[in-house]
């Protein structure tokens, strides 16, 4: 055995050599740039790639740890001395079309996703490889490791996302089909990805007729013309390509079905070690591709839910990161594969819950009906949604009421509004004892509106006895968008095509199901379980992050639509939550 690696891990033993800006020829000609930094030892070895669009370069730099915020939210490559010194080659490689690589850059389309088996496979024939090659980085470094591994390059072992979306429509550009226009405009308007040369793909997917229509009714729309961003990107297309595309392809369809992993998943063959984080910033974004994956993937996984977002360059994973490696490059049984292969961490009881399959088995499905600012506990359910006796639990009442009105792009957070956007709200009242809430969650809504669409925008929430509150998971659906598909819809999580608008009948009530993403919190005795249902974002927490709330902003609704509530026993609208035995 190397005496560099104990059951926890190679230690630091190497010093670095650097091979800076090498060229690794693809399929079609195109050289991407990487640069190369490998262990001083004699040798070959193992190696480790970074795949991105964030510029090589300053991913490598020397930087300590820092916060999740502004321009170290995209160093995403990992630490490259830590690697280096136990024993991996790390390399770091721009995507086609950014920085020094050649190309034209569209993000995560089939030429990207072919990349990286041609650059896998390049990396296994240099003289310093030993052929077994893996892949590190979380977000846009992460997911591409789902798409790299479908395409399934002989020498590519293992994987290691972390925060990556499998779903560029869901889990990113349109949230229950609402899209999430302020990440996009920041993330776009930002400069963070480093492309100079590309063009809209819709221009090549949409007939030209067709195009025109859909780019004039978006610049109609008075919202949009209030977002200078989006409205510039779609008049002058080369201007935001990305942003163009995903604010044209406003419907689910083969552009994002290309690009999102979920639609591939069978095809990875290699183990994958999958996480993120619940109650922050990744249930907007990363979240779901963490469970997507795990159900997805069929090879040997581990799927770990951790307590917090980690700093840049992620440095609280790296430990991890090399006993996996260390077990599947270099053969090392470091004890990462022993145990239950989920862990999931639980705010307030500040423990780990550990299980064989997810939703947790000894999940205890528990409905909470709405009934005029309350939430009620009603029957439990063999099945989430299926309601035992909605007649008990809710009385015939009036339906609750409120009233949307567009929030223009710029106005929000800048200036108060006054009036503030109307919204419902509805509470448990102080529990009676701890509760403790782990795994998926639905809102089965009742609703009328009086126009032909709207948007619901979901939070829950934990409120302490001293009123502090903290936002656990949101959900999200555009009322046109509520079609669901059947067969893949479960009854803790509904899954909506998203493939046509069905406007909605005024007037007509309709049953929404509405997603709102995991969580794993004990609600502690005296504190109430909150459930507020809004027609737009305003006012949005920072999601415990020193951001600017807009980053996590969708656009709202153009149109004024009153909303009506619904909650009796024709109409039994319930929250269904996934709660743990008592110990």
């Amino acid at each position: 055995m190397d005496r560099s690696v104990t059951p926890e891990g190679s230690k630091p033993t190497y010093g670095i050599i650097k091979e800076p800006d090498r060229r690794a020829p693809m399929r079609d000609g195109v050289n991407l740039a990487c640069d190369v930094f490998r262990p001083d030892g004699e040798g070959q070895f193992p190696a480790l790639l970074a795949l991105g669009p964030y510029g090589k370069e300053g991913q490598s730099a020397n930087i300590p740890p820092r916060m999740f915020s502004g321009d170290y939210a995209h160093i995403e490559a990992g630490d490259t001395e830590y690697f280096v010194s136990r024993g991996y080659v790390h390399v770091i490689a721009d995507v086609r079309g950014t920085g020094h690589s050649g190309g034209k850059y569209d993000i995560c389309s089939l030429a990207e996703q072919q990349d990286g088996y041609d650059l896998v496979e390049w990396i296994a024939t240099q003289p310093w490889c030993n052929g077994n090659v893996g892949m590190v980085g979380v977000s846009y470094y992460a997911f591409i490791q789902y798409l790299v591994a479908a395409q399934q390059p002989p020498h590519l072992k293992a994987i290691f996302p972390h925060d990556g979306w499998t779903d560029m429509y869901r889990d990113v550009s349109h949230h229950g089909g609402i899209l999430m226009h302020g990440w996009l405009r920041i993330w776009v308007e930002g400069g963070n990805i480093l492309a100079w040369d590309n063009s809209p793909a819709s221009e090549r997917l949409i007939p030209p007729g067709e195009l025109e229509q859909r780019v004039q009714e978006l610049l109609a729309d008075p919202v949009v013309q209030e977002c200078p961003t989006i409205y510039n990107a779609l008049i002058f297309p080369r201007y935001k390509p990305t942003l163009y595309d995903w604010v044209v392809q406003d419907l689910d369809g083969p552009y994002y079905w290309e690009r999102s992993a979920y639609t591939k998943l069978e095809k990875i063959k290699i183990p994958a070690f999958l996480g993120s984080e619940m109650h922050n910033y990744p249930v907007v974004m990363h979240l779901p591709g963490a469970f997507s994956a795990y159900e997805g993937i069929k090879a040997p996984r581990k799927l770990v839910i951790r307590p917090s977002v980690p700093e840049r360059p992620f440095h609280e994973l790296h430990d991890e990161i090399v006993r996996w490696y260390d077990h599947w490059l270099k053969g090392i049984d470091t004890g990462v594969m022993e145990g239950p292969p989920i862990q999931i961490w639980v705010h307030g009881r500040d423990e780990w819950r550990n299980s064989e399959q997810w939703p947790l088995p000894e999940t205890k499905w528990t409905e909470y009906f709405l009934a005029r600012g309350e939430l009620q506990e009603g029957s439990a359910s063999a099945e989430a949604g299926a309601s035992v006796d909605a007649g008990t639990s809710v009385e015939a009442a009036a339906p609750d009421t409120f009233h949307h009105r567009p929030v223009l792009p710029l106005i929000m957070n800048t200036f108060p509004l006054d009036p503030p956007p109307e919204f419902l709200s509805y509470r448990t009242g102080p529990l009676e004892e701890d509760v403790e809430v782990v795994g998926p969650v639905v809102l089965y809504l009742h609703a009328a509106l009086s126009g032909e669409d709207a948007d619901f925008i979901v939070k829950l929430k934990d409120v302490s006895p001293e009123g502090g509150e903290t936002v656990l998971s949101r959900g999200w659906l555009r009322a046109s968008h509520r079609t669901i598909d059947e067969g893949r819809t479960r009854p803790w999580q509904p899954f909506h095509p998203h493939t046509e608008a069905v406007p909605v009948v005024p007037g007509e009530v309709n049953e929404y199901l509405i997603e709102v993403r995991p969580i794993a919190n004990l609600f502690k005795k005296g504190h109430e379980i909150v459930l507020e249902i809004r027609s737009c974002d305003y006012p949005m927490e920072p999601l415990d992050l020193t951001l600017l709330w807009p980053l996590w902003s969708h656009l709202s609704y153009s149109k004024e639509v009153d909303y009506e509530i619904h909650h009796s026993p024709e109409y039994p609208s319930r929250l269904v939550l996934p709660v743990m035995p008592k110990d």
